[in-house]
C-alpha cells in the first residue's frame, strides 16, 4: 500500500476509523458532536440528508464549528454565523449577504459511513466502506466506548495476543495450568492483512453464557491498523461467538475502543454480555496503561518469542502500510 494519497493525506487517515455511536447523532438538526481523531478535532452533524463530518475549525477565524448549530440543513458557526452545507461549501456570510463565497472558504471535510452501530470517518479512503465482519452471527452487542491511556496499536495488539490469557484472564479466558501457546501459522489476506485461520485453546469460560470450560477454535484477522476480528467455535460445534475490536486513535497515546460481540445466543440480555466485556477489559486495562512506551514499537526495542508470531506480523504490516500514528 502507498504511504500517502496524492493529496498528501497520511496513511492512517485513509483507513476508516470509528468516532461515535450511531445513537449519538440520532436527531436531525440536533447539536453538533465534537470528536477527536488522529490528534485532530472534528465535528459531526446531522442534516436532513444524513451525517457530515468537518474539521472542527471555521475557515474564517478558527472558531470551533461544534459550538454552532444546525440551521436549515446547514451548519452555522457560532462566531460570525457563516453557514456550510453538508459538502463543506460556505453558502452564507451574514455580514456580507451579497457576497458569493469561493471554494477557498469551504470547511475541511471527511467521508462518513455507518457500520456496526458506529459512525466512521476517513479522508481519501483506501476502501469504499469500513471493515466488514464476515461470517459472524447476526446478533450484535456493542460494548463501550472505553477511553484508554495508551495508543490504538497497543490495544489492538493486546486483542491479538493469546499468551496473556492464563495470567491476566485466569479463570475466564485462560488457565494458569495451561499457559502454553500451541504452534500456529500466520497467513495473509489477498491485500496483505495478517490472519490465523486456526488456533486451538482451552478456555475455562468460553463465553459470557458458558458455565464451564471448553476447547475453542480461534480465527484471528487484522481488519485495519486499529481493528481486528476474533471468531470462536467450541470443539464439536455449538454456539459460535465472534468479537471485534475497533479502536479510535484519539491521540498518539490515547484511544477510545468499542468491542462488538456477535452471537447466536438469544437468551442472555445485552446488559449481561456487556458486563462480561467490562470484566474482561477491566482485567486488561491496568496492563495496557502500564506499557512503556505507550506507542507500539515497530522498529525494534522489544523482544519476541515464538508465541508472538501474530503480534510480529501485525507490526510488520503496520510498517508496510505506512502507518505512523501511535507507533514508534
Amino acid at each position: 500500500m502507498a504511504t500517502d494519497a496524492p493529496s498528501g493525506v497520511p496513511a492512517e487517515a485513509r483507513f476508516w476509523q470509528p468516532v461515535a455511536m450511531v445513537d449519538d447523532l440520532a436527531t436531525v438538526g440536533g447539536p453538533p458532536l465534537p470528536v477527536r481523531l488522529l490528534g485532530h478535532d472534528l465535528v459531526l452533524w446531522r442534516g436532513a440528508g444524513g451525517v457530515a463530518a468537518f474539521d472542527d475549525r471555521c475557515p474564517h477565524r478558527g472558531a470551533a464549528l461544534s459550538l454552532g448549530r444546525v440551521v436549515g440543513g446547514q451548519l452555522q458557526c457560532a462566531y460570525h454565523g457563516w453557514r456550510f452545507d453538508p459538502m463543506g461549501r460556505c453558502v452564507r456570510i451574514p455580514a456580507a449577504p451579497d457576497f458569493v463565497p469561493p471554494d477557498g472558504h469551504a470547511a475541511g471535510t471527511w467521508r462518513v459511513a455507518q457500520a456496526h452501530g458506529l459512525w466512521w470517518v476517513a479522508r481519501d479512503p483506501v476502501e469504499p466502506t469500513p471493515p466488514a465482519c464476515v461470517g459472524v452471527p447476526a446478533r450484535r452487542v456493542v460494548c463501550g466506548p472505553y477511553t484508554v491511556e495508551t495508543s490504538a496499536p497497543r490495544l489492538i495488539e493486546n486483542f491479538l495476543d493469546t499468551s496473556h490469557f492464563a495470567f491476566v484472564h485466569e479463570g475466564w479466558l485462560g488457565d494458569a495450568a495451561h499457559p502454553e501457546v500451541p504452534a500456529y501459522d500466520v497467513q495473509h489476506t489477498a491485500d496483505g492483512r495478517p490472519l490465523i485461520p486456526h488456533y486451538r485453546a482451552w478456555q475455562p469460560r468460553a463465553s459470557a453464557s458458558s458455565a464451564e470450560g471448553a476447547w475453542v477454535d480461534y480465527r484471528y484477522e487484522v481488519l485495519g491498523p486499529y481493528a481486528a476480528l476474533l471468531v470462536k467455535q467450541p470443539e464439536g460445534g455449538g454456539v459460535a461467538d465472534a468479537y471485534a475490536a475497533f479502536a479510535c486513535p484519539v491521540d498518539e497515546e490515547r484511544c477510545r475502543a468499542w468491542f462488538m460481540q456477535f452471537t447466536t445466543d438469544t437468551a442472555t440480555p445485552d446488559e449481561a454480555l456487556q458486563q462480561f466485556q467490562d470484566t474482561i477489559f477491566g482485567q486488561d486495562r491496568a496492563v495496557l496503561e502500564s506499557q512503556r512506551p505507550r506507542r507500539l514499537p515497530v522498529s525494534g526495542g522489544e523482544v519476541h518469542s515464538a508465541a508472538d508470531r501474530l503480534s510480529a506480523a501485525y507490526r510488520r504490516w503496520l510498517q508496510h502500510s505506512g502507518v505512523t500514528f501511535g507507533v514508534c
